[in-house]
């Protein structure tokens, strides 16, 4: 099976729109039937001692759809990796988004049960997180926009077709990678679930998921390094990484207190904004010099403006050339 095939086969439209509908229905069910194990667990007819953490309360029902979702989103963002670097980290921080709401959502069913003398933390824990939220959010926001505003209206290189095929077949492999490790991490809770010893973590899973994320965005960058040489350009997709990076440290919670990683991922988020707005300005401001150095000279300041002079003066020597064929018959 050919490259093209093999994309369209695992990333392409229609397994997209299928995945999508099969995540939404799983999502439903996946729902109700985990409100109704909470709720015979209510009425003392489900007592599992193994998964009582799991089902004391309602809202751990929210815990399976979420995980259903995000399940999706990672597909998603693989999908994104061939698009570009700006697509991918915005649908990075989706997937993040969407991890502290699920974090939000368990560590509410945690306070109905937290002791008075701790209920304080937890609820400082809940803000911070609600915070966190909302700059992901803001920032995933900021990236999707900025990614429709944009849209190349010229051709692309042999070059950079050829990298774009490149990072399919990254993003390929990738995909294989994602459901042998949703594979191993799921059987692995569930022993653990068995032995009494699950948890529900963002660290199941989605540590192990980033970094072969980071992996595959240092690969991506070091093969960018064949196709481009603008500097701007190169610190952005570095900046890139960086992030990627940022963001892992913040799922595995590195430092004391649950509530530090919330602070490395804000941190992310806001530096990775500010480095893009500065990239940006610098591209734009470059861009613009170049633009008024062209009108000096008096030459066009892009293709389609050299192509549309050279149809126009082509055009004029025809029409001067057959008048002059006339003239000259005439005589």
């Amino acid at each position: 099976m050919k490259g093209a095939a093999l994309y369209e086969l695992v990333l392409g439209d229609r397994t997209d729109e299928r995945l999508r509908s099969a995540a939404i229905n799983l999502a439903i069910a996946g729902f109700l039937i985990h409100v109704v194990a909470c709720t015979l667990h209510g009425f003392s007819l489900l007592d599992i001692a193994e998964m009582n953490s799991f089902i004391d309360s309602y809202l751990d029902a929210l815990y399976t759809p979420f995980s259903i979702i995000l399940a999706y989103e990672v597909y998603e963002l693989i999908r994104a990796i061939p698009e570009s670097f700006s697509v991918a980290i915005g649908k990075q921080f989706e997937v993040m988004s969407l991890l502290v709401v699920r974090d939000i959502f368990k560590n509410l069913a945690d306070v109905e049960a937290t002791q008075a003398s701790a209920l304080d933390s937890d609820v400082a824990l809940i803000a911070l997180e609600a915070l966190a939220f909302l700059i992901l959010f803001t920032t995933a926001l900021y990236f999707r926009s900025m990614t429709l505003n944009t849209k190349s209206t010229s051709e692309p290189s042999a070059a950079v077709v050829r990298f774009v095929d490149q990072k399919k077949t990254l993003a390929v492999a990738l995909a294989f990678v994602y459901v042998l490790l949703a594979i191993y991490s799921f059987t692995s809770w569930s022993l653990s679930t068995v032995d009494g010893d699950g948890d529900l973590s963002r660290t199941v899973f989605f540590l192990d998921f980033f970094t072969f994320l980071i992996l595959s965005d240092i690969v991506i960058l070091l093969v960018s390094y064949k196709h481009i040489t603008d500097f701007p350009q190169l610190a952005r997709n570095t900046g890139f990484v960086l992030s990627t990076v940022t963001i892992r440290v913040g799922i595995a919670g590195i430092g004391h207190g649950r509530g530090r990683k919330h602070v490395v991922v804000l941190g992310a988020a806001l530096l990775r904004n500010k480095a893009h707005l500065a990239v940006r300005s610098a591209v734009g401001a470059r861009d613009n010099r170049r633009r008024r150095r062209d009108r000096k000279v008096g030459r066009p300041a892009d293709i389609d403006s050299c192509r549309r002079r050279h149809n126009r003066l082509r055009r004029d020597g025809s029409s001067g050339s057959k008048s002059e064929r006339e003239n000259e018959h005439d005589g």
